[in-house]
């Protein structure tokens, strides 16, 4: 077979199964008529959601002329992007520098350097994300690589609003009543808003947020300064603050019940996907599965099943 007929790294990103939990949403949802769906991102080929905006951040810089292979790249992240842009960099020929808070998972940080990033860690009780984006902002005006910025750079939620929101759409046949996500960059549930209500105004998109006191990894509430610029309030419809001890019970009930080992963000917007479900009937509820659950397993989050 000539070798132009087989697909490179970057082409299988995207297209990943939408799934139906069949025991977590119980009887109540059944007679009500409500179907919930996860969207399995750990299926992309670094493990998250975030290998679509890292692609189509690195892919469009590159296009435009902004970046050329061999440039160093420089990124604050929590973990997840990190991850990706560290993939994406490997396999089109970039250095790449992660600055992160430090106390995120030691897997985490594994994955970035098996793929090559250089990581600068901060401390994360001195100022966490908001010090991380600061010093990458630092960093570049010193001419010490490009920032891609997936905080304000619009090829993060074009990402979405280009495989995202169509797969979902053509996935549930249109079917697709509520979005729910977990809110971080904002960058997935910017763009899934965007095309969804672009196909049917209808769609009820809702984020999930951290609640009071709680630190779920993935899902942010950001201080009004450091808001996301991609952001749109005028996009979501609806807020569901999530506890933190409710995402990491139902992160573990999501493994044990339904066979789906996902990150605590995950489990945080099916929470919320729940709440919703309380409300209404008949419909067709869709969250983002953004991780999955091997790269929390150093934290504990696992270690105490739930009902045991």
């Amino acid at each position: 077979m000539n070798s132009q007929n087989y697909p490179t790294i970057e082409e299988t990103v995207g297209n990943t199964p939408l799934v139906r939990l069949q025991r977590i949403p119980g009887p109540g949802n059944e007679a009500r008529g409500n179907v919930i769906l996860g969207k399995l991102e750990g299926n992309n080929p670094a493990g998250s959601v975030k290998d679509r905006p890292a692609l189509s951040m690195i892919m469009c810089a590159e296009a435009r002329g902004d970046i050329k292979p061999g440039d160093t790249l420089i990124e604050a992240t929590s973990g997840n992007t990190g991850i990706a842009l560290a993939m994406t960099a490997a396999m089109r020929g970039y250095k790449m520098i992660l600055i992160m808070p430090d106390n995120l998972s030691t897997e985490r940080r594994a994955s970035m350097a098996a793929y090559g990033a250089k990581l600068i860690l901060t401390p994360a009780n001195q100022g966490g994300m908001e010090y991380a984006r600061d010093l990458a902002s630092k960093m570049q005006a010193n001419g010490e690589g490009k920032v891609l910025d997936q905080f304000a750079n619009p090829d993060n939620p074009l990402a979405h609003f280009k495989t995202t929101g169509p797969e979902l759409w053509s996935q549930t046949r249109g079917r697709i009543t509520h979005f729910v996500s977990a809110m971080g960059t904002t960058g997935t549930i910017m763009g899934v808003s965007r095309y969804l209500k672009s196909q049917s105004p209808t769609v009820r998109i809702v984020g999930a947020q951290p609640a009071e006191g709680s630190q779920i990894p993935g899902i942010r509430k950001w201080p009004e300064a450091y808001l996301p610029s991609i952001y749109d309030p005028s996009l979501v419809d609806q807020f569901v603050s999530i506890e933190q001890k409710d995402a990491e019970a139902m992160a573990r009930r999501l493994a044990a019940e339904e066979g789906i080992c996902a990150g605590v963000s995950a489990a945080g917007a099916l929470v919320a996907a729940l709440s919703v479900a309380e409300t209404v009937s008949h419909a067709t509820i869709a969250f983002i599965v953004c991780d999955r659950g091997d790269r929390y397993l150093s934290t504990g989050l696992f270690d105490e099943q739930s009902g045991q």
